[in-house]
């Protein structure tokens, strides 16, 4: 579970920001994660990794610039549905954990033979749909053709929303897309929209995003010209609100059993160790400025130690 919120405009006033976005990765605690920070082999590229055995190098959210474009991806599960059919294996992926013989020795031959006779029954590593899209600058991986060709392919994971923006310069507009998987489609956003997107379709929201997006439209009002210090505040304000904004129709149908701990846009359910694991904030001033503001759980106790991260950036205008 996951909320993403954001705002973002190409031509905003010289105090303005070109993005706006607030968000929080909901998440095991336990899962093995890389705080967020400028990427070794994509020098580009700013965001968190995972490191899920299996998962190692995907993502939930990243941003990147690269000859003055900013191209921001985020990953949301779509909870609640099943597999899709035809799915099928991936390098990325975790192999399953009988692929050894009797002493503890890897069978090379008889592995791949088995990874082969079972592709149906995997999917592909959803985590390097964001990092594959903002690591690459070609026209293959713009926006557009991006999605064009992740439509056409999106059935082979489990179900997702991907959120995809890029900003250019000032001649042309800021170009926002969600691509969801169940069913397959991809919707266009106008810039200046603050919008708001959770674990559900777009035209079902659940009401922490519905309650989220309005609190976030009113900050972006009042504070969207404020210095980031102030602006960020506010943004993690929101991000850690914990009332429950319960009972929600799509939710109890979606999560049965875990409906009412997922409805806070802060989450928490301690009996399984899980909950908003990260609050990630991401700035882009008039003048290209990138400021990542990240605040990450250490340990597995969310009312223990939080490790706060604030990467800067002057990138060069085009």
């Amino acid at each position: 579970m996951c909320v993403i919120f954001f705002y973002a405009n190409s031509q905003p006033n010289s105090d303005g920001y070109k993005l706006i976005l607030a968000s929080n990765r909901d998440e095991f605690f336990a899962r093995e994660t890389q705080t967020a920070a400028k990427w070794s082999n994509s020098d580009h590229v700013y965001g968190g990794i995972d490191l899920e055995p299996g998962r190692e190098g995907g993502t939930w959210l990243a941003v990147s610039n690269n000859k003055g474009i900013f191209k921001v991806g985020a990953l949301l599960n779509l909870t609640g549905e099943p597999k899709p059919r035809n799915a099928v294996a991936h390098k990325n992926i975790l192999q399953p954990h009988n692929n050894t013989n009797n002493n503890g020795c890897n069978n090379s031959s008889q592995n791949k033979q088995q990874r082969q006779s079972n592709n149906e029954h995997f999917l592909l590593g959803r985590g390097m749909i964001v990092a594959d899209y903002v690591r690459q600058s070609d026209d293959q991986h713009n926006i557009f053709n991006y999605n064009q060709h992740l439509l056409t392919e999106c059935t082979k994971y489990s179900a997702f929303n991907f959120v995809s923006i890029e900003i250019g310069d000032a001649s042309k507009p800021a170009q926002i897309n969600l691509l969801s998987n169940v069913p397959p489609m991809l919707s266009p956003f106008e810039q200046e929209e603050c919008c708001g997107f959770g674990n559900s379709l777009s035209a079902c929201p659940f009401e922490k995003v519905r309650h989220g997006q309005e609190h976030f439209k009113q900050i972006v009002s009042k504070y969207g010209h404020s210095d980031v210090d102030t602006l960020s505040s506010e943004l993690l304000r929101l991000l850690k609100n914990k009332r429950k904004f319960w009972p929600d129709a799509e939710l109890k149908r979606r999560a049965p059993s875990w409906g009412e701990g997922l409805s806070a846009l802060n989450v928490h359910i301690a009996e399984h160790s899980y909950g908003s694991r990260t609050h990630s904030i991401i700035l882009v001033d008039a003048h290209d400025k990138l400021h990542f503001i990240e605040e990450t759980m250490v340990g597995l106790d969310p009312n223990g130690e939080w490790r706060k991260t604030h990467i800067e950036n002057q990138f060069k205008s085009i």
